[in-house]
């Protein structure tokens, strides 16, 4: 029976860990951090607060799109260039 059970856990276990993400979460919750940056120097409901937050939005979406290139950039030349480590 424990065989059994260790068998069937050997057997699980590589595609819970395919779950994992290499350790990253994947979804963050970054409104609060955005939310204190941009109390700190302007009134919650301010035009100037709306603007910091809208701001705040388009850089981390910037930010993405240039890691999502950057990826796809490298699988591009690993895929052109098979021969080179």
């Amino acid at each position: 029976m424990k065989l059994k059970f260790a068998a069937t856990l050997l057997l699980i276990a590589p595609l819970l860990a395919g779950c994992l993400e290499r350790g990253q979460p994947t979804m963050v919750d970054s409104g609060p951090d955005d939310d204190a940056f941009c109390r700190a120097s302007h009134a919650v409901g301010s035009p100037e607060y709306v603007a910091c937050r809208k701001d705040r939005d388009v850089q981390r979406a910037n930010a993405n799109a240039r890691v999502d290139k950057r990826q796809r950039n490298l699988g591009e030349y690993m895929l052109n260039n098979p021969t080179r480590p």
